[in-house]
């Protein structure tokens, strides 16, 4: 698959490289596994001088002669002798900058925690040394989100504060998703387009193995995904076990709710058998994978909360691959199938309401987008959308049919609110597969 957008990433790396001519340039960029990290970057460095190297979890000293041999092919640096220590080489490195500028990026550099926890304070005491001569752009990346905030984002860690640039990529957008399959696919339909967002969920990666293998339209996508070689299977596993580590028996069992539509706290605690408020927290503040919605206008203080997973390809495999291991293993992936067909159409109604809320965030000048429910958890309306600069709003009800939408019903539910809907001009609409 081509390289899509990233025009706003592309233009602060782009800054960061000059500025680092004059003085040395310090970015983190961060995400999730797959979200294209490395061809960002590879863009960002096209036609430049630039050093990559990847860590790997393996012995210092090993590291660092396969470091070494890489950093004198891609940059002409003789280093005499056998390197054995990071340090020893990051300084090497340092001072060919202050002789000729260049990029250094060093990818999955949360797991130097893992091949000797004392290089990011080595990191820290070379930088100070060298920070008025190097003219060094020096990026560090990596796809472990909480390992890379605990390193970059924690006050006790060598590194807090040492960053002059701070890069966290998200997925496409729906506009970029749907730039993307009108290339592969001109005739693609509605149904092919929402099938897209709710497996792949904006990751490049997932994008480019559908299109690339073929599945251009909403049954293929499915089959590819349901086939026995398929790589979406084991994807959530690959993805999380390195991240939740010994707990995440307990993490996946608390998403598997989630994704199933048990989304308050005193629903997950009563089938889980215990209290999982400690879970949440650390999957919304650490792992931030999953999303804390309240009704809009409610109080900060209010417990009327509904949890969601964020990422729709994590969504979808707690929703449907996850809980049928036992298919998988015993190889009826034809009864897996089968089985996401008939949640189908109601699943990705939910997904719809999702794709509408991304696609006005995207296209309109908005503060605040969410959804609304009373206490009781009734009237519930799809999406509020605000604009407290121009003090406009948006209130829709979203339906996969067009026919099922009521503006009238709408108008009343919205009447739950009128107080705090009277300082804007609202507009009520309703959104269906027709306006993706």
């Amino acid at each position: 698959m081509n390289f899509y957008d990233r025009k706003k990433e592309l233009e602060s790396l782009n800054r960061s490289r000059i500025n680092s001519k004059k003085s040395p340039g310090f970015t983190v960029m961060a995400g999730r596994r797959r979200i294209g990290k490395t061809a960002l970057l590879v863009e960002a460095v096209k036609n430049q001088k630039y050093l990559y190297l990847f860590v790997n979890r393996q012995d210092e000293a090993l590291l660092c002669a396969q470091f070494q041999q890489i950093a004198e092919n891609a940059l002409g640096l003789q280093i005499f002798g056998v390197i054995s220590r990071f340090r020893d080489l990051f300084e090497q490195l340092l001072l060919f900058s202050v002789k000729e500028p260049y990029t250094l990026i060093i990818d999955e550099f949360q797991e130097f925690e893992r091949v000797n926890p004392a290089i990011f304070g080595e990191i820290q005491n070379l930088w100070g040394q060298y920070q008025n001569r190097a003219r060094i752009n020096f990026i560090a990346c990596g796809s472990i989100y909480s390992m890379m905030m605990k390193i970059f984002e924690n006050a006790k860690e060598p590194l807090f504060g040492r960053l002059t640039s701070r890069i966290i990529l998200k997925p496409f957008t729906v506009s970029v998703i749907k730039k993307i399959l009108s290339d592969y696919n001109p005739r693609y339909t509605p149904e092919d387009l929402l099938c897209l967002y709710m497996i792949s969920g904006g990751v490049p990666k997932y994008i480019s193995l559908l299109m690339d293998g073929g599945a251009l339209n909403k049954n293929k996508m499915l089959d590819m995904v349901t086939a026995a070689d398929s790589p979406f299977l084991n994807e959530g596993k690959d993805l999380l076990i390195s991240e939740f580590g010994k707990d995440y028996g307990t993490y996946f069992s608390i998403l598997q709710l989630i994704a199933a539509g048990k989304n308050t706290q005193s629903e997950i605690d009563s089938i889980i058998g215990k209290n999982t408020g400690a879970y949440l927290v650390n999957l919304e503040r650490e792992y931030s994978l999953i999303i804390k919605n309240k009704p809009v206008f409610s109080k900060p203080e209010s417990r009327s909360a509904h949890w969601k997973i964020g990422d729709n390809y994590l969504r979808f495999w707690f929703r449907f691959i996850y809980p049928h291991q036992g298919l998988i293993e015993m190889g009826r992936l034809d009864l897996l199938r089968e089985l996401i067909a008939k949640d189908y159409e109601t699943y990705s109604g939910i997904i719809l309401e999702n794709y509408f809320q991304e696609k006005l965030g995207e296209e309109k000048r908005l503060t605040v987008i969410g959804n609304f429910w009373d206490n009781k958890g009734e009237n519930e309306i799809d999406i509020v959308a605000l604009n407290d600069l121009d003090k406009t709003a948006v209130v829709a009800e979203v339906k996969r049919n067009p026919k099922k939408i009521n503006i009238a019903a709408l108008t009343m539910k919205a009447a739950k609110i009128q107080k705090e809907l009277g300082k804007y001009k609202v507009e009520f609409r309703g959104f269906s597969m027709e306006d993706m």
